[in-house]
């Protein structure tokens, strides 16, 4: 019988989805604060709103990008779903405020009419597309949700969002046979629900890049510091890379290469999870770090080759923050081609490139890499 010639079909990122996640509007104001001064004609949209996604959606629909993916309809979490990550009293208090018509958890964070369905949808369709993975029906899933979660702690909102979607996913793939997850959080801002849920856990590998920004207040208490490494058993098993302001592609590449790689490896998981933000984007309004599409693209690449050599190619991708409405659409699907390990670009940057002190950058991660060393088992 003759060998095949057919050519191998091209990997597809199999995109989770459902517009009910829309309906969450967390209003207007001076940027985030919802506050009207009285003195100004125009009032912004609060910066996690529902157009950032649309492009994002329309994106990756008619983008070229669109002829490796698949779609999947997401759907909302049941109550007794969210207990894998957050505590029945939480929960209750989320169900109560949206009975009484809203409420703003802390500053920024605006739970208004709509925010519950979307919430449950953003954890459910999160869910789902773990779930996909680890039935093996897909290697590479991308939940596309909002409102974004990594800030949501066990007990308590933050930082916009409401529900850890992706600290959701883990807890299943644990509670499914996963001996062990790791997470990569490439957001702006440091993913410090997610590390508070796992923190005593030697199961859960939380890795997040981040800018230097430390608490932010009575919601956030976490500072992002590299001296934020677990607790008891799972001591060591939070690696934290606060990095200085305009960091950019080669600080970023630096960073993963130096640290992220190394963590990876000796950790050995079953499964990644990467918490993709395109707010450390170069022209974020929420962010400084000045990454531009090739720098997501590299990211992409890097962590697909860690899936493929460490958690047999099982990857999901949870959407975080991302603010600029068009330059963070951009940069997801420069993220997606290098997940892909697409052979050249599909799109070219329309607005970068940006200016960045790589000499500082390195100097500082260095100096984190030093410091760790001496602390996190997986870097020794």
């Amino acid at each position: 019988m003759a060998a095949s010639t057919a050519t191998p079909l091209p990997d597809r990122v199999h995109v989770f989805w459902h517009e009910g996640m829309l309906t969450h509007d967390a209003g207007k104001g001076v940027f985030d604060t919802g506050m009207d001064p009285g003195f100004l004609d125009v009032l912004e949209k609060h910066p996690e709103n529902s157009d950032r996604v649309k492009n994002m959606l329309s994106i990756l629909r008619r983008g070229p990008i669109s002829a490796y993916v698949s779609w999947h309809s997401g759907r909302p979490a049941l109550i007794s779903e969210l207990h894998l990550f957050h505590s029945p009293e939480y929960v209750n208090a989320l169900v109560e405020a949206d009975r009484d018509g809203g409420k703003m958890f802390c500053a920024g964070t605006f739970f208004n009419p709509g925010s519950w369905d979307a919430a449950l949808l953003a954890a459910g369709t999160t869910l789902s597309a773990m779930k996909h993975v680890l039935d093996e029906r897909g290697k590479i899933a991308y939940a596309l949700v909002r409102p974004p979660g990594h800030h949501a702690q066990p007990t308590q909102a933050d930082g916009y969002c409401f529900l850890n979607n992706a600290g959701l996913a883990v807890q299943l793939a644990l509670n499914l046979g996963c001996g062990k997850v790791a997470v990569i959080d490439i957001d702006v801002h440091y993913g410090n629900g997610t590390a508070e849920g796992f923190y005593h856990s030697d199961k859960v590998l939380t890795i997040s890049l981040h800018m230097n920004h430390g608490s932010w207040g009575p919601s956030h208490p976490q500072d992002g510091s590299i001296e934020e490494l677990g607790e008891g058993e799972g001591f060591g098993y939070n690696l934290n890379v606060p990095l200085p302001n305009g960091t950019g592609d080669r600080g970023y590449l630096y960073a993963m290469t130096e640290l992220v790689v190394p963590a990876i490896q000796k950790f050995e998981p079953e499964m990644i999870v990467m918490v993709a933000g395109q707010d450390s984007s170069a022209f974020d309004p929420n962010g400084r770090q000045g990454l531009t599409m090739e720098g997501y693209r590299e990211i992409g690449r890097i962590i697909r080759r860690l899936a493929d050599k460490h958690s047999g190619g099982r990857l999901l991708i949870v959407q975080e923050g991302g603010y600029h409405v068009t330059y963070s659409a951009y940069c997801l699907h420069a993220t997606l081609e290098g997940v892909l390990n697409l052979p050249s670009a599909l799109l070219s940057d329309p607005i970068a490139d940006y200016p960045e002190d790589e000499t500082f950058s390195v100097n500082v991660i260095e100096s984190i890499k030093k410091n760790q060393k001496s602390t996190v088992p997986f870097l020794k």
